[in-house]
């Protein structure tokens, strides 16, 4: 069996970051033209344009009309916060945390009903394998870039012929789980979120302008009602390489009685 061949725009993209990584541009330099590089990896501009684009998503390079390509300023690391108090700021969780980093928090959705619930949603859901669900694909930006994935699962079991079906449409469109289930009689009590690192696919990383390969946290959150049944659940995708993540916790001071 013989081995998979990357595309070849794939490959100049990967010699691209190596050059940059070396410092053969610094930052604020323009790179040769986009006929020069096409020559030197022989290949068309139209594959060269593709992997000079691939960088510029990622923020390696930036073009400048009529000017030419250059190299950007490194992008900065962020802190992002996930904590118990991000569901009690009202609207989306999401777009809260990027206010407080001085950011503009926005997204993109598509949301199908009538999903079969696959086996392992059907567990962290406590559903039959097949029930009915709503799935939406969630491409979270931060300035209109690349921040995060999500893909979330909602029994119809809970909000089939409710206002709130679809999350992204409706009175309480992008408000949030918690506020969109509490519009309906459902108090949501508490998350659970299990994070563990993996490598990002080939369809994560062209959608966060990432490598294929490179290092992702998938956050496995589940939310629950007051009786612990399951209401939503959903698997974030964060790259690592632009955001580290830290987990806050609240300590809950025990009441002492006042002696005189």
């Amino acid at each position: 069996m013989g081995l998979d061949v990357p595309p070849q725009h794939e490959v100049v993209a990967n010699d691209l970051r190596r050059r940059l990584d070396n410092q053969e541009w610094a930052v604020g330099d323009r790179l040769p033209s986009r006929a020069q590089l096409a020559k030197h990896y022989g290949v068309g501009t139209n594959v060269l344009q593709k992997a000079q684009e691939r960088l510029i998503v990622e923020g390696r390079l930036e073009g400048r009309a009529g000017s030419g390509t250059y190299v950007s300023k490194p992008r900065e690391r962020r802190r992002m916060i996930r904590s118990r108090h991000r569901e009690h700021r009202g609207g989306s969780p999401f777009r809260a945390d990027m206010a407080e980093l001085g950011r503009a928090g926005s997204w993109e959705a598509h949301s199908e009903a009538r999903v079969p619930a696959p086996d392992n949603i059907a567990q962290r859901l406590g559903l039959d394998p097949g029930d009915p669900c709503v799935r939406t694909a969630y491409e979270f930006l931060s300035d209109n870039r690349p921040a995060q994935l999500s893909v979330s699962w909602e029994p119809m079991s809970i909000t089939g012929g409710s206002p709130i079906l679809l999350p992204e449409m409706g009175p309480l469109a992008g408000a949030g789980v918690v506020e969109r289930m509490r519009s309906i009689g459902v108090d949501v009590s508490h998350t659970v979120e299990v994070p563990r690192p993996a490598r990002a696919t080939q369809e994560q990383a062209n959608l966060l302008g990432i490598s294929l390969g490179d290092m992702v946290l998938v956050i496995e959150r589940t939310y629950y009602d007051g009786h612990g049944r399951a209401v939503e659940t959903a698997d974030i995708v964060i790259p690592e390489t632009l955001w580290e993540v830290a987990y806050e916790f609240a300590i809950e001071r025990a009441d002492r009685e006042q002696t005189t």
